[in-house]
């Protein structure tokens, strides 16, 4: 006796759709839009290989089959255009109550003095990039230094 397939209720149906992650949804949209590229390059390629019928010998088999394939193509190239479309409708959705936050408070930039262009609540952020600016400087420092001791070193050589 086999047991039936698990079938969530239509309440937890509904949830679980509402509950998508826009950051999946975004991963889904990044790879549709590589298999749209993809299935261009096949169609593109499909049609370098076919050969016109302009008096030249061909064999109608070969050419309905090449045919079939391309319009195979087009019809899954419709079907992930229509993909994108519900992906980024989904997206736009899921976003509509966020306040845009501008690009400036997303990315920590401190001025060459050490002081923040933001407010407080990024100065927690921009500390940690000022510390591995002075890093960065300092191992920049010395590998310059490193590579002047090696300059010296060859023209004493030479």
């Amino acid at each position: 006796m086999t047991t039936p397939p698990m079938v969530p209720f239509a309440g937890q149906q509904s949830q679980a759709a509402r509950d998508v992650n826009t950051a999946s949804l975004c991963r889904i949209g990044q790879e549709t839009v590589q298999d749209i590229v993809l299935r261009t390059m096949e169609i593109f390629q499909l049609l370098r290989n076919m050969q016109l019928p302009n008096g030249v010998t061909y064999h109608p088999s070969t050419h309905q089959d090449r045919l079939g394939k391309l319009q195979e193509h087009l019809r899954m190239l419709s079907v992930l255009f229509r993909k994108l479309r519900l992906v980024y409708d989904k997206c736009n959705e899921n976003c509509t109550g966020l306040d845009p936050v501008p690009p400036e408070q997303l990315i920590p930039y401190v001025e060459d003095d050490g002081s923040s262009r933001h407010n407080e609540r990024s100065a927690s952020q921009a500390r940690p990039a000022t510390e591995e600016r002075r890093e960065i400087l300092e191992v920049n420092k010395q590998i310059w230094k490193d590579k002047d001791k090696v300059h010296m070193r060859g023209d004493m050589l030479t």
